[in-house]
């Protein structure tokens, strides 16, 4: 079975970059505190690298 994360946005993306807009909305969240259980795979991960800094990340 694959591994599986939970992501959460917990920093608002307003006054970033329109790149990291659209990297939070890629991975399917929109309001502060919706989550999106992904499974982990390298565009993933590279894309959770990305907006670290505003997202919250564990494992499920």
């Amino acid at each position: 079975m694959a591994q599986k994360i939970k992501i959460t946005l917990i920093r608002s993306t307003i006054g970033r970059l329109p790149a990291q807009r659209a990297t939070v909305r890629s991975l399917g969240l929109r309001k502060i505190g919706s989550s999106n259980v992904l499974d982990v795979n390298p565009s993933v991960l590279g894309m959770v690298k990305k907006v670290s800094h505003l997202i919250s990340v564990e494992e499920v």
